[in-house]
C-alpha cells in the first residue's frame, strides 16, 4: 500500500504532461511487473487517425521511449492496426485477451472532455481482477489530474492552452535553435522540418460581430474559429488564445514556403467557413521565424508588427515579417503605431 501511495504522490506532483505520462507508465511497471507498459494517444483526424506513444516501458529498459513531439503522422501506425486498442477506445471499456502465456488488457484514457487514448499492458497471463482494480482507480485520479491541468492551462472557452503557458513552450523551443554559424547551426540546416515559426491570428472587425449580435454569438464564433484552427494545422502544431480574438500558433516548418502555406489554409479556410448568423468572417495573420536568443515578447512582437501590417492594407492577408522587411514594407526597428485593429 505504502508503495501504490508513493506512485501517487509522484504522479500528482509534476505539471509537465510529458513527464505525467512517462510516471505513469513507471508506476504501472513498478507495481504490476508486466513484459510491457505503454500509453498510446490517438492524434490526427478524419481516415488518417494514427497511435503516438506518448510512453513505453519494456522489461529492463532504463528509462521510458516515446515518439518525437514533431513527429510525422504519416509515420506512425493506423489506428485499425491494432484491433484491441480500437476497441478499448470506442467502447470506454476495459479490453483483455490471453493468448498461450501472455495477457493483453488494454485501458481507455479518458479526459473530461473525451477518450484520448489507451494504456496496454503486455503481462504473463491474464491480468488479475484485482489488479485491473488497482489500474482503473489509479486511472480515475491519473483522469481528475488532467482535468486540473486542463482547467489552469486551457481556455475555458476553445479548449486551445491559454496564455499563461505560451512562455514555458516557447522557452522550450527556443532553447533548441541554435546560434548561427555554429556547427550545430550547420547540422540543422541539412536536417528537414528544423526551423520553427511564430503565427499571430486577429479576427477582422470583431468588434463589429459582438456589437451587431451580441457576445454569445461572438464566443460561438470564437469556438468554431478555434475548430477551424485545429483542423488547419498538423496535431503537434501549439495552438493558443491569447485573449479577445487574438490567436497564437507555435509550429515547425521546413522553411518560409510551408509556414506560409500552413497560415494560408487557416485563412482560406475560416472565409470559407458559413458562421451562424454571422455569415463569412475573415483573418489576418502575421508570422515571423523563431530566432536563437528570442524573447517570447520579440517573437511576438515581429509577428505583430506583420499584423499590422495587414490590418492597414486590406486584411484578410497573410504576411511573413521577414519578407514585408525585405520588400522595404517594414523597418526590423519599426514601432507599432495607434490605430484601430478591429
Amino acid at each position: 500500500m505504502s508503495e501504490l501511495v508513493d506512485h501517487l504522490a509522484e504522479l500528482t506532483g509534476f505539471r509537465d504532461r510529458d513527464v505525467l505520462d512517462v510516471t505513469l507508465a513507471g508506476a504501472f511497471r513498478d507495481l504490476l511487473h508486466p513484459r510491457t507498459v505503454a500509453i498510446y494517444r490517438v492524434v490526427g483526424d478524419g481516415g488518417n487517425q494514427r497511435w503516438l506513444t506518448r510512453a513505453r516501458l519494456d522489461e529492463g529498459d532504463a528509462v521510458a521511449t516515446a515518439d518525437p513531439v514533431w513527429v510525422d503522422l504519416d509515420s506512425l501506425p493506423v489506428l485499425h492496426d491494432h484491433p484491441a486498442r480500437v476497441e478499448a477506445l470506442t467502447g470506454q471499456t476495459v479490453v483483455t485477451k490471453t493468448q498461450d502465456d501472455e495477457g493483453l488488457s488494454v485501458f481507455p484514457l479518458a479526459t473530461d472532455r473525451e477518450v484520448v487514448g489507451v494504456l496496454e499492458l503486455v503481462t504473463d497471463g491474464a491480468l488479475h481482477p484485482e489488479a485491473q482494480r488497482m489500474v482503473c482507480s489509479i486511472l480515475r485520479i491519473y483522469r481528475n489530474f488532467q482535468g486540473l491541468l486542463d482547467y489552469s492551462e486551457r481556455d475555458t472557452l476553445t479548449g486551445l492552452l491559454n496564455r499563461k503557458t505560451f512562455d514555458e513552450s516557447f522557452l522550450k523551443i527556443s532553447s533548441a535553435i541554435p546560434v548561427a554559424g555554429s556547427a550545430h547551426d550547420a547540422r540543422r540546416a541539412a536536417g528537414p522540418g528544423s526551423r520553427y515559426w511564430l503565427g499571430m491570428i486577429d479576427i477582422d472587425h470583431f468588434k463589429s460581430v459582438n456589437d451587431t449580435y451580441g457576445h454569445l454569438i461572438g464566443d460561438e464564433v470564437l469556438l468554431l474559429l478555434s475548430r477551424l484552427m485545429r483542423s488547419s494545422f498538423r496535431f503537434h502544431d501549439r495552438l493558443y488564445r491569447f485573449g479577445g480574438e487574438e490567436f497564437v500558433v507555435l509550429m515547425r516548418c521546413e522553411n518560409e514556403v510551408d509556414a506560409q502555406r500552413a497560415f494560408e489554409r487557416l485563412r482560406t479556410n475560416t472565409l470559407a467557413y458559413q458562421f451562424p448568423q454571422v455569415g463569412h468572417i475573415t483573418v489576418s495573420i502575421g508570422f515571423s521565424e523563431l530566432k536563437a536568443g528570442d524573447s517570447p515578447s520579440s517573437a511576438i512582437e515581429r509577428a505583430d508588427k506583420a499584423v499590422y501590417w495587414v490590418k492597414t492594407h486590406g486584411r484578410n492577408q497573410v504576411q511573413s515579417h521577414a519578407d514585408l522587411v525585405a520588400r522595404g514594407e517594414l523597418d526590423s526597428s519599426e514601432k507599432i503605431g495607434d490605430v484601430e485593429l478591429f
